[in-house]
């Protein structure tokens, strides 16, 4: 019984009508990245976006598998439409930092789909998030904007010292910038997809034929 529901959920996700969903599920987190909110704790190059809006909703309605499909398209298109400064490097963070939000919280929610379960996981995603996005930023993304902008990480730290006097290091830089900026964006996401969810997820069931 297992083994054919996942089989039917993967004739599902490999339709022509859940593939047409999720590029245009990318299309839509792909121009919802160029609107952007400078924050006023963090430097410029910190700014909220809500591009994993139309991720996380697609993860709920057709499942993680989904989600990191969506999340991949999301990352190409802007790869090839603004083209990179970090040869790929940062691209790759944003969507290692973007599955870990997405991947456990639908993970939660599709197993038993609840306003609880999905609270459940929206929170658990974001704490994912928050952890390894502070990893990423501190071992990878900051380190790689420094090599490729050829400056040292300092004056990266600089920058954020210039906004937020609290920031005197890495570590109070991740504290102080990238924890709450995840955190941030975490409930942000999390409160638009309650709010909307409901009411674009039975349409896109509708499409692809899935309960």
């Amino acid at each position: 019984m297992i083994k054919t529901d996942c089989k039917q959920r993967a004739i599902n996700l490999l339709s022509v009508k859940s593939m047409t969903i999720m590029a245009l599920l990318g299309a839509i987190s792909v121009v919802l990245m160029l609107f952007e909110v400078p924050l006023w704790f963090a430097p410029p190059f910190y700014e909220l976006d809500f591009s994993e809006v139309p991720v996380l909703i697609g993860a709920f309605a057709l499942g993680p598998v989904a989600g990191i499909i969506i999340e991949m398209l999301k990352i190409l298109l802007n790869l090839v439409i603004t083209g990179t400064d970090t040869a790929g490097v940062g691209e790759l963070a944003n969507f290692l930092i973007g599955c870990s939000f997405i991947v456990p919280a639908s993970m939660i929610y599709y197993r038993n789909k609840t306003i609880k379960t999905a609270i459940i996981g929206m929170i658990t995603g974001t704490a994912c998030m928050v952890v390894l996005g502070s990893f990423m930023n501190a071992f990878v993304l900051l380190p790689a904007y420094a090599y490729f902008f050829k400056m040292p990480v300092d004056a990266l730290i600089e920058m954020g010292t210039k906004v937020n006097s609290k920031i005197k290091s890495m570590s109070s830089f991740v504290f102080y910038a990238v924890i709450p900026f995840n955190l941030l964006k975490g409930v942000a996401v999390s409160l638009i997809t309650l709010v909307i969810y409901k009411r674009i997820s039975g349409i896109i069931k509708t499409l692809v034929g899935t309960k």
